[in-house]
C-alpha cells in the first residue's frame, strides 16, 4: 500500500520563543536548527524578519538545512498594496524559499481587533498570498483563531481560507490559537474545510496545549485528512506550550495506523536522535528536563515496583508501550524500598554486575539501601550511589583517593567601590594511594554585584582541581542539576542532595547525599560522582 506523504513543521525558534523566560541567540538558534535538520524535519520556521535585532541576524546567517527554511509574518494591511506594505517587505527581504503569513478567521478579531470589514480581510489575505506566490516563494497562510471562528461564523472562517487556497497557498494551516478546542471539534471542523474545497494535502494543523489536547488535537486533524502538522520541540510555547514535536512524531512514526499510513522525512534511526534533541534544547534553556515526558523523559522507561521489573525481565513489553532505543532513550530499574531482587539484579546488570540469584549479598544490598532510606536517603534517582554502594556490599570497591579534610567558607561583604559581593572559598586536602597528601584551593572570585557560585561550587572545583592520576578523567565532568529536599523538619532537620553530572561524551548520572548540613550532603554527593566516573572509566579494574 501507498503511503501518504505526512509534512512536519517545526516553529520552536519562532512560536517556541514566546514561551515565557525563553529567549534565543543567534549561535543558539543556529544549532537548534542543525539538531531539527539531522531529524529530517520538512520545514524549519526562523522567526519574523525584522522583529527583533536576533531574528534578523539569524535570517542574515541563512543557515544552510536540507529543510524548507520558511519565514513568518503577516497579511498586508488594508489601505496599501502587498507590494508596497513594509512590515510584509522585511519578510520577503529574508529571502527564504517559503513564507507563512498570518491572517485572520474569525470574524470578531477582524471588525474588534484589526477594525476593518470584513470583505477588507479576505481581500488582505488573497492579495498577500498571490504575491508571495508571483515572487516565487512557497506560499503557507496561519489561519489565526481558526476553529474560534468557525464554531462563531463558519461560512466567513471557510471564505478566509478559501481565499488563502484559491490565491495559491500552498499550504492553508488550521490555528486553534487559544487552544480550547477539543478532538471531536477539530476533527469535524477539519473535515468541513476538505468538504468546502480546501483539499487535505494543502491543509496543516496547528494547535496549542491549553487544555491538555495538542498532540490529539493535531492526530485528529491527520484523522480528518490533513497533511501537515506543526509543532515545537519539548512543546515549548506561549501559555501552556504548542503540540509537542518530541512526543507527535515517536507517535506518527510508531503508533497505528500512523506507521502504516503514513511517510515523513524523519527515518527511523534518525528518529533515536529525538531524545538527545529534546535534552540538547533543554541543555540551551538552562532548565531540568521533565523526567515524565512521553518517550524522552528519564522516567518515561523507568519501572520501579518490584512486580513490574519481574516482568520486565521476562518481557520488556509487559510493561512498555515501544522499546525505549527507538528513541534513542534507556530503560531504567531504579532502586527504592518497594524493590524486590528483580529490580535489584537487573540493576545491577544495567551497571556491569552479574549477581546470581540467591547470593547472600543480595539481601544485604537491599536491606542496606532500605536502611538507608529511612535515614533520609533517596536511589529512586540516584543510580550512580546505589552502584556504589553495591559495590561495597559484593567486595568490589575500589579506593582511588581519600578526602582527609575540607572547609569552605562564604563571605558577604562590600567591595572597595562599595557594592555588595558574596565570595566562597573551599581548601581540600585528599591522600593519594601512595600515601602522597595534595592540597587544593578554590575561591569564587567576579567582578558583578552580589554574584557567587556557591560554596558547593567552591567544593566541586577544589575537588577535581588535582587529582594526580586522575586528573584526565574528572576535567571533562560538570554539574547539570542540583536538588536539595529538607526530609524531616525543626532542629532536627536533615538535607537531601541529589546532583546530576554529565560528561563531554553525554553521559549523565546522579548522586546522592544526606546530612544534617547542607554543605556536607553536596560533599558526599560530589564524592560518589567522582569515584562513580572513575570506577566506569576502569582507571582500575575492577
Amino acid at each position: 500500500m501507498t503511503k501518504d506523504r505526512l509534512y512536519l513543521y517545526d516553529t520552536t525558534l519562532r512560536d517556541g520563543q514566546q514561551t515565557q523566560g525563553v529567549q534565543f541567540s543567534t549561535p543558539e538558534k543556529m544549532q537548534i536548527a542543525k539538531v531539527l535538520d539531522q531529524l529530517g524535519i520538512d520545514y524549519i520556521e526562523g522567526g519574523w524578519p525584522g522583529a527583533n535585532p536576533t531574528d534578523s541576524e539569524f535570517f542574515e546567517a541563512r543557515p544552510e538545512m536540507r529543510a524548507t527554511f520558511t519565514a513568518f509574518g503577516m497579511t498586508k494591511r488594508a489601505g496599501m498594496s502587498a507590494e508596497n506594505d513594509d512590515v510584509l517587505a522585511a519578510v520577503m527581504n529574508a529571502r527564504t524559499p517559503a513564507v507563512c503569513l498570518v491572517g485572520k478567521t474569525h470574524d470578531f478579531h477582524v471588525t474588534t481587533a484589526l477594525g476593518i470589514t470584513l470583505e477588507e480581510n479576505v481581500e488582505n489575505i488573497a492579495k498577500s498570498v498571490a504575491y508571495l506566490v508571483a515572487q516565487g516563494r512557497e506560499a503557507l497562510f496561519d489561519a489565526e483563531h481558526f476553529f474560534d471562528g468557525y464554531k462563531a461564523n463558519p461560512a466567513y472562517a471557510i471564505e478566509t481560507v478559501k481565499a488563502a487556497y484559491d490565491a495559491g497557498a500552498r499550504w492553508v494551516v488550521l490555528c486553534d490559537t487559544n487552544g480550547g478546542t477539543l478532538p471531536g471539534e477539530v476533527r469535524a471542523i477539519t473535515e468541513a474545510v476538505i468538504a468546502a474545497g480546501v483539499p487535505g494535502d494543502h491543509l496543516g494543523i496547528h494547535t496549542h496545549n491549553d487544555t491538555e489536547h495538542a498532540v490529539a488535537n493535531s492526530l485528529a486533524a491527520v484523522d480528518a485528512g490533513a497533511r501537515q502538522v506543526q509543532g515545537t520541540l519539548n512543546g515549548l510555547g506561549e501559555r501552556c506550550g504548542n503540540a509537542n514535536l518530541t512526543t507527535l512524531i515517536p507517535t506518527l512514526l510508531l503508533k497505528e495506523p500512523y506507521a502504516s499510513r503514513f511517510e515523513t522525512g524523519i527515518t527511523r534511526q534518525a528518529l533515536k536522535g529525538i531524545t538527545r534533541a529534546s535534552r540538547l534544547l533543554d541543555d540551551i534553556l538552562n532548565r531540568v528536563s521533565m523526567k515524565q515526558a512521553p518517550y524522552v523523559g528519564a522516567s518515561a522507561f523507568a519501572h520501579k515496583a518490584g512486580l513490574h521489573a519481574s516482568a520486565i525481565l521476562k518481557d520488556p513489553s509487559t510493561y512498555e508501550h515501544v522499546e525505549p532505543g527507538l528513541v534513542g532513550n534507556e530503560r531504567i530499574i531504579p532502586m527504592s524500598n518497594q524493590a524486590g531482587q528483580s529490580n535489584l539484579r537487573k540493576r545491577l546488570a544495567d551497571a556491569g554486575l552479574e549477581v546470581e540469584k540467591g547470593n547472600p549479598a543480595l539481601g544485604r544490598i537491599l536491606d542496606r539501601i532500605k536502611a538507608r532510606e529511612s535515614e533520609g536517603f533517596s536511589y529512586d534517582t540516584a543510580q550512580a550511589s546505589f552502584e556504589l554502594l553495591a559495590r561495597e556490599e559484593l567486595g568490589l570497591t575500589e579506593v582511588f583517593f581519600d578526602v582527609e579534610r575540607y572547609r569552605v567558607i562564604s563571605e558577604r561583604r562590600r567591595n572597595a567601590r562599595g557594592q555588595l559581593v558574596v565570595e566562597s572559598e573551599a581548601v581540600i586536602t585528599v591522600q593519594m594511594p601512595d600515601g602522597a597528601k595534595v592540597t587544593s584551593f578554590f575561591k569564587n572570585e567576579h567582578e558583578h554585584d552580589m554574584s557567587d557560585e556557591g560554596p558547593v561550587n567552591a567544593l566541586w572545583q577544589a575537588l577535581k582541581k588535582d587529582l594526580g592520576p586522575y586528573q584526565d578523567s574528572i576535567d571533562a565532568v560538570r554539574l547539570v542539576d542540583f536538588k536539595v529536599r529538607i526530609t524531616n523538619g525543626g532542629t532536627e532537620a536533615v538535607t537531601r542532595v541529589i546532583i546530576d553530572f554529565e560528561d563531554d561524551a553525554g553521559r549523565r548520572w546522579a548522586t546522592v547525599g544526606v546530612s544534617a548540613n547542607i554543605v556536607d550532603a553536596s560533599f558526599d554527593a560530589l564524592l560518589d560522582a567522582i569515584n562513580w566516573k572513575l570506577t566506569r572509566d576502569a582507571r582500575v579494574q575492577i
